[in-house]
């Protein structure tokens, strides 16, 4: 197991229109087990942001906050020391990530955007090797391009171009596994060893009441990923998201970073810790 101390930073910086509410999701899970040494600090037309922390699924903090229109900057940087410890799997969790959501549109997948013998053969499979034949499924029916698809756009945007990020790869993930009837959640993550360096979407998936990671892109180990948010899709994980649109974003620089390196090992059920 890689060092438990991980280092991770963001800055973000955007023009508000008009005044709107915005939503971070930023600060690292408050997981059980880690102990976080943090720094968050939101101005506006560079005078300080009050926010208010509000608490999600599985740790997540959201900080939220009533602003003016004017120009938006967003700091943090944390030293985390520790691993998370495991999460339960809730009876909720079993009715709530089985279901289609606004960009995991999983009951529109067999048939109408895949071929249903695709889910159909991975139905069959033991949820242990269900969740890395759909995560392999994946991989080879998406090619990552970066700009490939447009903030809003779900399954059907993304299977048909075959193309797309991060997210696009953890939602239609997501979306296989829902449509196997297996729970599947969307969780942002702080990624060291990322290439590009960004936050970074994955997939939490059920196996033996366990959540086990999955990140169908291969391009950062999961071992050394820390948890931001947690939820059904990107609308519940988005780093940053406003009432309206009246949102410009023009600078964003993530750093991930852990003192040892962490190897991935594509056939391990892999904790995200």
């Amino acid at each position: 197991m890689p060092s438990s101390r991980r280092r991770v930073a963001c800055e973000i910086d955007a023009s508000l229109g008009e005044p709107t509410g915005i939503v971070l999701a930023v600060a690292v899970a408050d997981d059980a087990g880690l102990s976080i040494d943090e720094h968050l600090e939101v101005r506006l037309n560079d005078e300080p942001v009050a926010l208010d922390e509000v608490r999600g699924p599985s740790g997540t903090r959201w900080h939220t906050a009533q602003l003016d229109a004017g120009i938006l900057s967003v700091r943090y940087e944390a030293t985390v020391e520790g691993r998370a410890s495991d999460h339960t799997v809730a009876p909720l969790d079993r009715v709530l990530y089985v279901r289609p959501s606004r960009y995991v549109q999983s009951d529109e997948l067999a048939g109408p955007l895949i071929d249903a013998e695709v889910i159909e053969r991975l139905m069959a499979l033991p949820d242990a090797e269900r969740v890395l034949a759909a995560r392999d499924w994946v991989a080879e029916n998406l090619d990552y391009v970066i700009g490939s698809t447009q903030p809003t756009d779900g399954l059907p945007e993304v299977l048909a171009t075959g193309q797309g990020v991060c997210r696009d790869f953890a939602h239609v993930l997501a979306g296989v596994l829902r449509a196997t009837d297996l729970p599947a959640r969307i969780v942002s993550v702080y990624a060291p060893q990322l290439e590009p360096m960004d936050f970074h979407a994955v997939v939490e998936a059920v196996v033996d009441d366990q959540w086990v990671v999955l990140d169908a892109t291969g391009l950062a180990p999961r071992e050394t990923m820390l948890r931001i948010a947690t939820g059904r899709d990107a609308a519940d994980t988005a780093f940053l998201a406003n009432d309206g649109s009246a949102l410009e974003l023009f600078r964003i620089t993530v750093t991930a970073e852990a003192d040892e390196l962490g190897v991935e090992r594509p056939a391990a059920l892999v904790h995200l810790r």
